[in-house]
């Protein structure tokens, strides 16, 4: 389908606004209109249960009134759950380290939610350091600089308060080695808050494999070192081209020959990429069918990952190229690190997570190809022998190499690659355990630890840690890395499972400690529920009263009673529930009755169930003077394929627009991810409501939206509905604004 091409080509760029789903409204179309609505399916019923969420700000994903989260993808995989990501903005800005993960099945039940950062409230957007000054500082992180982007503006949520700050891009050289730093200046101090690198160092003839079959592609006399069925996947020198030949057979075993070394990578790289889809459920590299390009013939004894393609160098004594299937599998490892939720972070420990990835997927494709020349092992890179000091890290025991066994309060300040131990460990444990026997190596536990882990196999660890992957924060530590895995494994094979007792056993055995709140290993099943709210916002005049339904739904165990509450409500209101509690899968009537002294503004009530465990959602209370702050637009207009319709709405209310505004937005259209929509305000400052594209179509019935502005509430406010494709078209009905 054209979206999906589309979402490959613009993942992890804001793509579809979040909004309540609702149900169509009953609304006449144009004479000569037809629409056929698109039957639910289990993505689409993931993704809206996964908006609604969102849009309830249920439990962890809270967020400021001047805050929007746009959704950024959805990714299935392994057990039937979809993973939602959403990415966090501020007064417009983007906020590094807001990003947020909703975890949804098939069946449209939420099942978890993860947030990298609590609200940014009354942060100034203003910036006294410009974008040139910020660029200029942000170039001296490195020795050389070969090229930089123009700084933008973002809201840096990483640290213990967000700060307003400059992002900038610099490539080039910094100790003598390639880098790509994204730099944070502060846009108040112009002191240097933050960075991270993109560089992660880390039938042919191939020489650690011999002859063996890859996929390339071309016919005749002309061919590529190209993979035809792997998208993006191809090998070459450092010009970035592939290889080609005039027949389809490459290298000749030589440890010196860098075709040769590409029919290594590419018997890697396509390993990795079917162990990905018939172990863990993951399609290609990035998790939506696609992969990168890899270069051989680095001059240096050295392997990395830069955000764009793998390149790979040699062995000090220059004898053998760094292509064994482990480090090819580590370093393809970043990218996955890279495509999953939350992107690459910053700081050791975050660094230490992501090599620990590299070597864990190395680990992976090493099992899943099984060759008899390199037999799985957990050591990394034996066969290279780069330094000539053996494997470079050994995850049964990361002591051998120097790094640290266990999770210490040093981890943060520990270099990246040794900072990988404890993960290395842990992965090992949960795997093969701590006594394997086998031939298999022993692997000690840490003090404090269990007496004994029981190994669960590879596979069943690499869908484990897939899980906890996919729920990933840019603001991922030890500890959340130790929830998640938890979590995942509840999800996969239930509270009460071997399989998540054998998780925490193997945390508890590398001394990461237990977290409050954490999934919890049971001999019996959990209950558990969800909640959701419907509308999450709603206006009212002083004096007035405004209602949502609060719907609950039980998502493991039995059915239990749920017992509603609402807390941050503005002076004189009220909350009614009715009925004040239900069984969990029923439904209750929230009712807020305001009085005449209710002080205008908006609020953010809280609406907590109460069971064997506590959920929350929010909802958005707007309080107007008595004069009215609603105005409506019920004309039709209607949407052709590759055309903007303008429909606009005068204001008479006075003073300034209570941000966000509410939108409620009723379109016919069989195809809601063709739709971009945009607000134009009576100053001319145009905000997006909505951005176009997706991975399938929704029909757009009634949303709801809360748009941040800055602007005075009279004059003309116009939405501008814009459809960017083909092939399905549909009409404006109604829509209104509360200011």
């Amino acid at each position: 389908m054209r979206r999906r091409a589309l979402f490959a080509v613009t993942a992890g760029l804001a793509i579809v606004a979040v909004a309540a789903p609702a149900t169509p409204a009953a609304a006449k179309p144009p004479p000569g209109f037809t629409a056929t609505p698109l039957a639910a399916d289990p993505l689409q019923r993931a993704t809206l249960a996964a908006d609604q969420a969102v849009a309830s700000q249920l439990d962890a994903l809270r967020k400021g009134t001047d805050e929007v989260f746009t959704r950024t993808g959805v990714t299935p995989s392994v057990g039937g759950s979809f993973y939602a990501t959403y990415a966090r903005s501020y007064k417009g800005l983007p906020v590094i380290g807001g990003d947020a993960v909703v975890v949804t099945d098939s069946a449209g039940r939420v099942r978890d939610t993860e947030s990298a950062a609590a609200p940014t409230v009354g942060l100034s957007t203003e910036a006294t350091v410009s974008a040139e000054q910020a660029l200029a500082t942000s170039k001296t992180k490195l020795d050389r600089v070969d090229d930089s982007r123009p700084a933008r503006l973002v809201v840096l949520a990483w640290g213990a308060q967000p700060r307003l700050a400059w992002e900038s891009t610099v490539s080039g050289i910094s100790n003598g080695k390639p880098s790509i730093q994204h730099v944070f200046v502060d846009a108040k101090t112009g002191a240097i808050a933050d960075s991270y690198d993109d560089v992660k160092a880390g039938t042919g003839n191939g020489y650690y494999y011999g002859t063996v079959t890859i996929q390339t592609s071309g016919s005749g006399s002309s061919f590529s070192m190209t993979d035809s069925t792997r998208s993006g996947i191809r090998c070459g020198g450092q010009n970035g081209s592939a290889y080609t030949g005039t027949d389809d057979a490459w290298g000749n075993g030589s440890g010196t020959n860098l075709e040769t070394a590409c029919v290594d990578t590419l018997y890697g790289v396509q390993s990795e990429w079917d162990m990905l889809r018939d172990w863990l459920g993951r399609s290609g590299i990035n998790g939506s069918g696609g992969g990168f390009p890899a270069r051989v013939g680095l001059a240096d004894v050295n392997a990395y990952w830069n955000g764009s393609y793998t390149n790979f160098g040699h062995s000090q004594d220059n004898q053998r190229q760094a292509t064994p299937i482990d480090v090819v599998g580590h370093e393809f490892g970043h990218a996955i690190f890279q495509t999953t939720p939350g992107g690459a972070g910053s700081g050791n420990e975050n660094g230490g997570i992501n090599e620990g990835t590299g070597d864990i997927f190395g680990a992976l494709t090493e099992a899943y190809a099984n060759n008899p020349n390199d037999p799985p092992d957990y050591q990394v890179g034996e066969e290279v022998d780069l330094v000539g000091q053996g494997p470079i890290r050994y995850m049964y025991n990361p002591s051998l190499a120097g790094d640290p066994n266990c999770y210490s309060s040093s981890i943060p300040s520990t270099e990246v690659h040794a900072a990988a131990g404890p993960i290395n460990h842990w992965f090992y444990l949960l795997a093969e355990g701590s006594a394997p026997g086998g031939g298999k190596p022993g692997s000690p536990i840490c003090s404090g630890g269990p007496s004994s882990v029981t190994g669960l196999g590879i596979q069943k660890a690499g869908k484990i840690y897939m899980g906890a992957l996919s729920r990933k924060t840019s603001s991922w530590r030890y500890i959340n890395v130790r929830t998640a895995s938890l979590a995942a494994a509840v999800e996969l094979y239930g509270a009460s499972s071997p399989e998540c007792a054998a998780t925490k056993a193997a945390w508890n055995a590398v001394s990461v400690p237990v977290q409050s709140g954490e999934p919890t290993c049971t001999d019996s099943p959990g209950n558990d529920y969800s909640i959701a709210l419907n509308p999450t916002s709603g206006s009212v005049t002083a004096g007035g009263s405004a209602t949502a339904t609060v719907s609950t739904a039980t998502t493991s165990g039995s059915a239990q009673t749920v017992t509603f509450s609402a807390s941050g409500l503005p002076s004189g209101a009220t909350a009614t529930f009715s009925p004040a509690s239900v069984t969990s899968g029923g439904s209750s009537t929230l009712t807020i009755s305001t009085s005449t002294s209710t002080p205008n503004g908006s609020y953010s009530v809280t609406v907590t169930g109460t069971g064997s465990v506590t959920h929350t959602a929010t909802y958005t209370l707007t309080v107007g003077t008595s004069g009215g702050r609603t105005f409506s637009n019920d004309t039709n207009y209607t949407i052709n394929d590759l055309s903007t319709i303008n429909s606009p709405i005068t204001s008479t209310a006075s003073g300034s627009a209570v941000s966000p505004v509410r939108l409620t937005i009723v379109i016919s259209h069989t195809c809601a991810e063709d739709l971009r929509i945009r607000l134009r305000g009576p100053s001319g400052t145009f905000y997006t409501v909505k951005s176009s594209g997706g991975i399938s179509c929704t029909s757009f019935g009634t949303r709801n939206y809360s748009v941040p502005v800055s602007q005075t509430a009279a004059g003309t406010w116009t939405l501008e509905v814009t459809d960017q494709y083909t092939l399905d078209t549909g009409f404006l009905d109604s829509w209104s604004i509360t200011l």
